[in-house]
């Protein structure tokens, strides 16, 4: 009796490895993304002092509910502070949507979460812009980092929060 069972479990074990091998086995299934994402992209790696950066965020509603509010927060990282020559701000801000960008205001580490502009649909994506100026007179050879943390609440009474996130790091450069 054990010898038949080993020879079903062996002969199920060739066959899946075989199946596998040559991709024909059922593959897992994937999990659900999750219901909004916040990614963040930069125009540039490097600046100098005297340039700039568009720092850009974006919160994409993976749900098949709208989302109706955001509130997203983002501040320097520790090791961003601990440089006193290293001078920067934003200076200018612009929300961009599947259709169309308008400005937005809250620039600066803050509150970005109005800035989205609600209602973000099922599928679609918003993407705040912020513009980052190195003073001229900035110190040289440090990274500028910032990190975020989000809340979204959906039409469905769902909610989904994040963070810390960490944006792309840029690095100033010297003239």
């Amino acid at each position: 009796m054990r010898s038949t069972r080993t020879r079903r479990f062996g002969l199920a074990t060739v066959i899946t490895l075989a199946l596998t091998l040559f991709g024909l086995a059922p593959s897992a299934s994937a999990a659900d993304p999750a219901p909004a994402e916040l990614t963040f992209t930069t125009d540039a790696a490097t600046t100098q002092p005297g340039g700039t950066v568009n720092l850009s965020m974006t919160v994409k509603n993976n749900k098949t509910y709208d989302i109706w509010f955001v509130y997203q927060t983002i501040d320097p990282t520790w090791l961003t502070t601990q440089r006193p020559d290293l001078k920067y701000a934003f200076t200018a801000c612009s929300l961009a949507s599947e259709t169309s960008a308008v400005p937005c205001s809250g620039t600066g580490p803050a509150d970005l979460g109005t800035n989205y502009g609600a209602t973000v649909p099922p599928g679609q994506s918003r993407t705040v812009t912020l513009t980052l100026q190195v003073a001229a007179d900035s110190g040289c050879n440090g990274n500028i980092g910032f990190y975020s943390y989000f809340y979204a609440e959906f039409s469905d009474s769902t909610s989904v929060n994040g963070g810390p996130v960490y944006t792309p790091e840029t690095r100033v450069l010297c003239a």
